[in-house]
């Protein structure tokens, strides 16, 4: 239960969209008393989140998003929705800036997996497993 969430994107309007578009999904779920923040990137400046989750795209391309520094407190979380073998540059990013903990999006992905198999054959798998595979295949 959050006190607060920011949503920042590129442009300000379009994070303004987005607050607006989720409201009514968080009172919903009973997140009704949340305060959702909408900003650019560049006014993320002199803020200190104890998560950061990157859902760009700019870890497909090689790249970490254009956040200002400072972000990061001594036990916030860097979460990269984006995975592959190694470190993403946001999460690279995120480590060079302070983050404590750094974490991409395959635990997501194979918990979303898990839940599907679940609900079709009635059978959680061990993603425990199947993760400690994956991250340990060649």
């Amino acid at each position: 239960r959050p006190a607060s969430l920011t949503l920042a994107n590129r442009t300000a309007a379009r994070a303004a969209e987005l607050c607006n578009t989720f409201q009514g999904l968080a009172a919903a779920v009973g997140l009704g008393a949340i305060r959702l923040n909408a900003c650019d990137f560049a006014s993320l400046a002199g803020g200190e989140y104890d998560l950061v989750i990157n859902a760009t795209s700019a870890s497909l391309s090689n790249e970490a998003p254009k956040l200002p520094a400072g972000l990061y407190g001594p036990e916030s979380l860097a979460y990269d929705m984006v995975y592959g073998k190694g470190r993403t540059p946001f999460m690279q990013q995120a480590a060079s800036q302070g983050a404590a903990r750094a974490s991409d999006g395959l635990g997501m992905l194979v918990e979303q997996a898990a839940e599907s198999f679940l609900l079709w054959r009635g059978v959680r798998p061990d993603t425990s497993r199947i993760l400690f595979q994956m991250r340990t295949a060649g």
